[in-house]
């Protein structure tokens, strides 16, 4: 790989049980960019490979066991038979545990003789930081290795600072050749019969923030009678989330989503919050641990290099600082820069509550509740609307869902300049006011007289931002006439059609023709590909199929807008978005990625890969359980 190229990972195989994940190729070797056993933000193994008499296994196929395993069949020419049948082969089942790998590698053979080999089992140590894979810059670090056989046990412990992995294996010899932990397995395999080497890592990383949730989550969706389709991407969805489940030590039973493999594995304020918030249907318990999480990270000072305010929701939470070679982007471990998530977590509590959260639970959470309003208020004192700025210079200059650094330009590419207020920020903001008002208002009727005063506040607050918002952020062009997807620096409407105006539908901050229109608009041909709907319009010079939030097709963004669409009561459209996501679904296997590429379905039979894109990632698979529930609503 050069260096300073983000790696692919649209045709790599992955097994996972967060913090801990093993990325491959479909033959089961480790050896492009992304490869790799990684655990929490570290890859402790960037290369693995097995020989056979000298030569690789020719893979045939990778069949997926759910989240945590995948099986790899090859056939072993160079030591078969000379008949035009394959009829040595080899198997491996690989399963990810927590800072675990296990591999069990078949030999069986159907060749009238007696074959003996030799299996070498190459293994290369890295420890090299995630951000640094991520880069395209990772260098493997310094190691040291002891090898050794005990009653029959073969290991090697490998260490490279505080962090280190241990292999062992049932037969065979550990030896360091080189940059590499090489086993050498000798076997013999009769005809009819077959052979088999265990052999498996353990992983140890005494920085890491976050662990593995305990036992599974056991979740389940009623599927009958619906799409084939989206019952297959809900399966799918449901064992996949139930992976990249995370908790922190302090409190194992406060699980939350890891945001997604392989560079998102922790806590993501925004995304758990609406992966979360999306997961409602099935678990109200996830939505209630995730906002428990959050509430306990609530910001209490006014600190300009961690971007942390009172009340306000933390972005992220690393190990350590997390530096992006060749981006200058440097972002402290505990993180606060996003303009939305203390919105979203006003709008998780209020629909858990409704949703049926204990009681006593959301009581727990109420001077959280009301910290998270008064950040809300205090961020729109200036202008009246929810904006964001980097006060850092190291941070993310864009700070909602789309949070590269051109995702926010006119319809003729100028970029945006900050502080920035996004439109769908204003809609969070306005259901969250809104609804903590109804919320508010219920917990104050056992007397408490402050609660019911205050929910007047802020059923007023909401009216007033929904009023400002109408008169300030509505545009007309040649697409027609539509909100902004934000205003800049000085107030000028940012007039770019796209999918952030889908995020609006049902927050109540427009009236119901607005909605329609909107809706019409997204799912015209400029915005809808077939395969959902892209983030930018194709009318838009910015506009690029391969752009990751200036034309691509994001599964949660367009899952939120057909939940919108839903809400406003437009179902023929939200079944529209509906039925793209399902195409994308199916050829992407019923996994879906981060995001997919915006070419139309006129263009291209099935969705084309954004090949730099994450996956498993929890919005885009809990957007199958949106899906669902929009269909069963449709039913």
């Amino acid at each position: 790989m050069i260096p300073g190229r983000q790696p692919f990972l649209h045709d790599a195989v992955i097994a996972l049980h967060a913090p801990t994940q093993a990325w491959s190729r479909p033959d089961g070797a480790m050896t492009a960019p992304i490869d790799g056993l990684f655990h929490g933000d570290r890859r402790f193994i960037r290369g693995l490979r097995i020989e056979v008499g000298g030569e690789a296994p020719e893979a045939i196929a990778a069949s997926g066991r759910g989240a945590r395993a995948v099986g790899f069949d090859a056939v072993l020419r160079g030591v078969d038979d000379a008949s035009p049948d394959p009829h040595i082969r080899l198997g491996r089942e690989r399963t990810v545990g927590d800072g675990t790998l296990d591999e069990v590698v078949t030999v069986a053979s159907v060749v009238d003789r007696e074959v003996s080999a030799v299996l070498r089992l190459v293994v290369e140590p890295d420890f090299a930081p995630l951000q640094e894979v991520k880069s395209g810059h990772g260098k493997a670090a310094p190691w040291a290795a002891v090898c050794e056989t005990q009653s029959g046990r073969v290991s090697a412990v490998v260490t490279s600072g505080d962090a280190s992995f241990a292999l062992v294996a049932n037969a065979g010899e550990w030896s360091v050749e080189g940059g590499a932990l090489v086993l050498e397995w000798p076997f013999t395999v009769r005809a009819g019969e077959k052979t088999v080497l265990r052999w498996s890592v353990r992983v140890s990383d005494p920085g890491l923030v976050v662990q593995a949730a305990p036992g599974s989550a056991l979740w389940s969706a009623d599927t009958a009678g619906v799409d084939a389709r989206l019952a297959r991407w809900v399966g799918t969805a449901l064992d996949d989330l139930d992976a990249l489940r995370l908790t922190f030590p302090e409190h194992p039973g406060d699980a939350f989503l890891a945001a997604g493999a392989p560079w998102f594995f922790t806590l993501f304020g925004r995304d758990s919050l609406w992966a979360a918030r999306m997961m409602l249907p099935v678990d109200v318990g996830i939505a209630a641990s995730t906002l428990r999480v959050l509430a306990r990270l609530q910001g209490k000072a006014d600190d300009a290099a961690t971007e942390e305010e009172p009340g306000k929701v933390p972005h992220e939470l690393r190990a350590t600082v997390f530096r992006m070679p060749g981006e200058d982007i440097t972002l402290p471990p505990l993180y606060y820069g996003t303009v939305d998530a203390t919105p979203l977590w006003v709008c998780l509590l209020v629909d858990a509550w409704r949703a049926g959260m204990p009681r006593e639970e959301v009581a727990a959470l109420v001077p959280a509740l009301r910290a998270a309003l008064g950040w809300i208020a205090a961020a729109a004192a200036k202008d009246g609307f929810l904006s964001y700025f980097d006060r850092t210079g190291k941070g993310l200059s864009n700070q909602g869902w789309k949070d590269s650094g051109d995702s926010i330009q006119w319809r003729d590419g100028r970029l945006a300049k900050g502080p920035i207020a996004l439109c769908e920020a204003q809609g969070y903001a306005h259901e969250a006011a809104a609804g903590a008002a109804d919320l508010l208002e219920a917990f104050g009727e056992d007397g408490s007289p402050r609660l019911r005063s205050e929910a007047a506040l802020w059923r007023d607050w909401a009216a007033r931002l929904r009023e400002r918002f109408n008169q300030r952020f509505w545009v007309e062009t040649p697409e027609g006439r539509y909100p902004a997807i934000a205003l800049d620096r000085d107030g000028n409407a940012v007039d770019t059609l796209t999918s952030n105006i889908g995020h609006l539908l049902g927050t109540g901050i427009v009236d119901a023709a607005a909605e329609s229109a909107i809706a019409a608009l997204l799912v015209g041909p400029s915005m809808s590909s077939g395969y959902g709907v892209r983030t930018m319009s194709d009318g838009a010079a910015g506009f690029w199929p391969l752009s990751y939030h200036g034309g691509a097709v994001w599964a949660h963004d367009s899952a939120i807008v057909a939940h919108g669409m839903a809400r406003a009561g437009l179902h023929e459209q939200a079944s529209i978005v509906v039925d793209g996501l399902l195409e994308a679904a199916e050829g992407f296997g019923f996994r879906m990625p981060e995001l997919h590429a915006g070419f139309s379905r006129a263009e291209r039979d099935r969705p084309v890969p954004y090949p730099a894109a994450c996956r498993p990632q929890a919005w885009s698979a809990t957007a199958a359980i949106t899906c669902l529930q929009i269909a069963r609503t449709e039913s």
